[in-house]
């Protein structure tokens, strides 16, 4: 059965209203750059947002940078370390649970070597003493030297980090109730909010902000997948072929099994049909149904339900 081609970030258009008109993918306040073989996005709100969080530098003491466990590298924005210049810091690989344990190992390693302070979180079931004691340790310094002044201080703590990679579900489980809004999607958090965990620690809730250019478009394809950038914007059929020839390499047992592949050879796009008839995504006249079933790939893989997959790899280093 022929299926349509699909092109990366190419928009998504074929969804249909139940008034039977289309849907309309761009708010008007977002800045999204779209082209044919690039990925970016930008709306209007992260560049309020960026100017919201350097205004709140100075009353911070120190920050709390998440990235994803999948991504580690990809999923850290590079404008941060110009922003953030100069305050203590903690890399915290989160969603650990999703990821395969032995790489979170070797990105912890790999990190630590360049002298970056880190450690990996499991986001459902985390320690949060070890989180708590390594927030005493970033600001030890400054609560000692208060304290020898005979003030006992309230540590106020910034954390950042790309969309959706679990800020507030982070915070949330710091504090052991839901104080901070949380979505499986990015871009939930819109405003700063401070969270008290305890009468000494206040952690603030930022949103998720990508920078204006990605660069590098494995790391923003790597994005794309893990749901750091909005589905509304990209081509979903091509993303979860994308992300199943991926797994093809790397976790080939993952897909066959869940998806019901009978045809492992097939290339791309042919993958995903693979897939959706494997599942049973039938629509009129024995056709496959692509849209729900790229939504469901792209859905399953990002919940974790074909397993702990890490996206990406530790680079070689430099001898």
């Amino acid at each position: 059965m022929p299926c349509r081609e699909a092109t990366v970030c190419q928009i998504q258009t074929s969804r249909q209203s139940s008034s039977g008109k289309r849907p309309t993918l761009r708010p008007a306040n977002e800045e999204i750059i779209r082209t044919e073989r690039t990925i970016n996005w930008y709306p209007g709100h992260m560049a309020r947002s960026r100017r919201l969080l350097a205004e709140q530098l100075s009353r911070t003491d120190a920050v709390i940078e998440l990235c994803d466990a999948r991504i580690p590298g990809a999923s850290r924005n590079p404008d941060l370390d110009a922003l953030l210049s100069g305050k203590p810091r903690l890399l915290v690989l989160n969603k650990a649970d999703l990821a395969e344990p032995e790489e979170t190992q070797k990105w912890l390693a790999f990190l630590r070597r360049q002298g970056v302070k880190c450690l990996s979180y499991n986001g459902l079931r985390g320690n949060v003493r070890s989180v708590l004691d390594r927030i005493s340790d970033l600001t030890r310094e400054k609560v000692e030297a208060l304290a020898r002044r005979g003030v006992k201080k309230t540590v106020r703590l910034m954390v950042a980090g790309v969309p959706n990679v679990g800020k507030s579900t982070f915070i949330n489980r710091l504090s052991g109730s839901v104080m901070a809004k949380t979505g499986d999607r990015p871009g939930v958090t819109r405003s700063n909010q401070w969270v008290r965990i305890n009468p000494y620690l206040e952690l603030l809730d930022t949103p998720g902000l990508l920078w204006p250019k990605i660069e590098n478009q494995e790391d923003a394809r790597a994005l794309a997948l893990i749901g750091t950038i909005n589905d509304q914007v990209l081509d979903q059929q091509a993303m979860a072929a994308e992300l199943l020839m991926r797994l093809r390499k790397t976790h080939p047992e993952a897909i066959r099994t869940r998806f019901h592949i009978r045809n492992m050879d097939a290339e791309g796009e042919e993958l995903l049909c693979e897939a959706c008839r494997g599942r049973g995504w039938i629509v009129a006249r024995g056709e496959v149904d692509m849209d729900r079933g790229a939504a469901v790939i792209l859905d399953e893989f990002r919940a974790g339900k074909l397993g702990a997959v890490t996206l990406e790899r530790v680079p070689e280093e430099q001898a």
